[in-house]
């Protein structure tokens, strides 16, 4: 299937404008490159009931948190969503997935909490997971002074925050994390030894390409040992029984799709509720494009649409 016209036209716009590949960047070159990159391609804001910067404790010092009521959420008891931005676990923070996590929490008529977890290669693994596992303990015992219902919370992040999501969904389920009720995956990267067969069908000049997409994992990762860690690949956890139900998205012209329908596979065969959605006209890091790709805020209502159910049915 041929990439989206709307995706087309914006890699036009990356190849005229002449941007340097992430890989030949240095980390905080790369940040600051994403984070103007996001000027141009997210929307404009939408207007939220509630927005304030907040922060947890956590392992490693403070964690920075970003907290959203939906528009329509109730003040009270309202269910929430700890949502780990993308970036490769290298790039990306609270403001370059404001858009994104505005339109879930209004959508989905819930609280969003952003995570600014730890970034390699000054932080690496598993110090994203440490952040974000001690982000999601806080909000479940702070859950009542924030107006969360903790018996309504879901887990979710687009790429590397996929990644995360999934880990935290296996720690719930073993009772290391608090309980959630549903796992939100978009784009998730849950294999780090990145050879599934779509690694060798996308070209090197996508926003993320294979090359780039290792060198995110090679500055978020110590040892090519931790490869197999299921903290790092989701997808070789022992079992995955007992997770919660998902949402698993996929963009065909990315890298990380057929690890991303693996993993849905994965939990199908395990007994787990799956929605999955594979978007074959799709490059990955659509869903932060929305200015310029209009199939962003489609995908996203998708998204929340599963959140509201799950929502709803949780006991």
């Amino acid at each position: 299937m041929p990439v989206d016209p709307d995706a087309q036209n914006l890699l036009a716009m990356l190849k005229a404008a002449g941007r340097p590949p992430l890989t030949s960047l240095s980390p905080e070159e790369a940040r600051a490159a994403y984070l103007a990159g996001r000027v141009l391609l997210q929307p404009d804001l939408p207007q939220v009931a509630e927005l304030k910067d907040m922060s947890a404790p956590g392992p490693h010092g403070d964690v920075p948190l970003r907290f959203y009521r939906g528009a329509t959420a109730p003040a009270t008891n309202a269910p929430a969503l700890l949502f780990a931005h993308g970036g490769g676990w290298v790039i990306g923070d609270r403001d370059s997935h404001d858009y994104v996590c505005r339109k879930l929490a209004n959508d989905a008529a819930c609280v969003v909490v952003s995570i600014d977890y730890r970034l390699g290669p000054e932080h690496k693994f598993p110090m994203a997971i440490e952040d974000s596992l001690a982000a999601t303990q806080w909000l479940a015992k702070e859950a009542s002074s924030l107006g969360v219902d903790p018996k309504r919370l879901a887990v979710g992040g687009d790429s590397a925050g996929g990644n995360i999501s999934a880990v935290l969904a296996l720690l719930a389920r073993d009772g290391i994390a608090p309980a959630v009720v549903f796992q939100l995956l978009l784009y998730p990267a849950v294999d780090m030894n990145m050879d599934a067969p779509s690694f060798a069908r996308i070209p090197d000049d996508y926003p993320l390409s294979p090359s780039v997409a290792r060198w995110f994992r090679d500055h978020y990762m110590s040892d090519t040992k931790q490869h197999t860690d299921w903290r790092a690949s989701p997808l070789h956890a022992e079992s995955h029984h007992g997770v919660a139900p998902a949402f698993v998205l996929t963009a065909r012209h990315d890298p990380l799709c057929d690890e991303g329908a693996a993993y849905a596979k994965k939990l199908e065969d395990a007994g787990v509720r799956v929605w999955q959605l594979d978007m074959n006209d799709q490059l990955h890091g659509f869903l932060t494009w929305g200015k310029m790709v209009r199939a962003a805020d489609a995908a996203l209502e998708m998204a929340a649409a599963t959140l509201r159910y799950a929502f709803s049915t949780a006991k």
